[in-house]
């Protein structure tokens, strides 16, 4: 391994200054568990990484907004998420996801900002952020700017992040009573990568489906939110038909790609299956008993 210099700074701002815009091998580490892999896979060798561990505690910080809304700092550990009553209570999908993400160790290290910042389209927690309509404020030398985290990701490891900007707070909106989940398929372990992650958030009128947020992710080059399937299901009623209908119509609006988790076929089953089985569960996790 190549030496390189490992930069401590104490404030975000002092961070943001030792990135550089043009240098690729210039890295900032929250957790460090992606960096730490693609270092020993030998695709990264940098030349400065620099450890946001001592910036300002405010941003590892979990709190409620001004508007019922979920403050997350981006440099919040995965596990301080996953134990969080205010989470627990007010957006128990995002829980119930974590428990899941991977293993103990890494959620004890691992931050939002670096999940989200990696990019890698098998991570579970973009597209649970997506469907519930989470917004995520990065910082560079410019100051803020605040977007969906819809618009995050723009392809494998790529995102709209330049290379001295740093995500900072993530913003979810109430779950309030609106039923959701998250399914995840994997081949082996639980916690393993998913050959598909199907998130579903449903605004219910009645027994019908007002409207939908539907995202998948391990199945194309980033998370994707699946309009077709989300038309099908917007004004009906729950019911094993519909439910046939918007899996059919997810898979066949995908251009799925096809990776050592699953073919592209097996993908594309797996999805007219799960869809369904999520918007279900979603149901049955908000203790709704409207569905037939």
């Amino acid at each position: 391994m190549a030496p390189f210099e490992f930069a401590t700074p104490r404030s975000l701002q002092e961070a943001i200054g030792l990135l550089d815009p043009e240098d690729p091998d210039i890295r900032p580490v929250g957790g460090g568990t992606a960096v730490m892999l693609m270092m020993k896979a030998g695709v990264l060798r940098p030349t400065r990484l620099v450890s946001l561990r001592g910036i300002e505690p405010e941003y590892a910080q979990v709190r409620p907004g001004p508007n019922g809304e979920l403050h997350i700092g981006g440099l919040t550990r995965l596990a301080t998420l996953e134990h969080s009553s205010l989470v627990k209570e007010g957006w128990p999908v995002l829980a119930r996801t974590l428990r899941t993400l991977s293993n103990v160790r890494v959620r004890n290290v691992a931050t939002l900002g670096g999940n989200l910042g990696h990019a890698d389209p098998h991570m579970d927690m973009p597209p649970v952020l997506t469907a519930l309509g989470a917004r995520v404020t990065v910082t560079g030398p410019q100051g803020e700017r605040t977007f969906p985290v819809e618009a995050l990701c723009t392809g494998y490891y790529e995102t709209v992040l330049a290379r001295n900007e740093l995500i900072s707070k993530v913003i979810v909106p109430p779950q309030a009573n609106r039923p959701a989940a998250y399914m995840k398929v994997t081949t082996r372990a639980a916690h393993d990568w998913p050959a598909l992650g199907v998130a579903v958030v449903l605004d219910m009128q009645g027994a019908r489906i007002a409207k939908a947020s539907v995202i998948v992710g391990a199945a194309t080059d980033k998370p994707t939110r699946l309009t077709a399937a989300e038309a099908v299901l917007q004004g009906a009623s729950v019911d094993d038909a519909t439910l046939r209908r918007a899996g059919e119509a997810g898979a066949e609006e995908l251009d799925i790609v096809g990776d050592p988790h699953g073919s592209a076929s097996y993908k594309k089953h797996l999805l007219r299956v799960y869809l369904g089985r999520a918007v279900r569960i979603a149901l049955e996790a908000s203790g709704r008993k409207d569905h037939a």
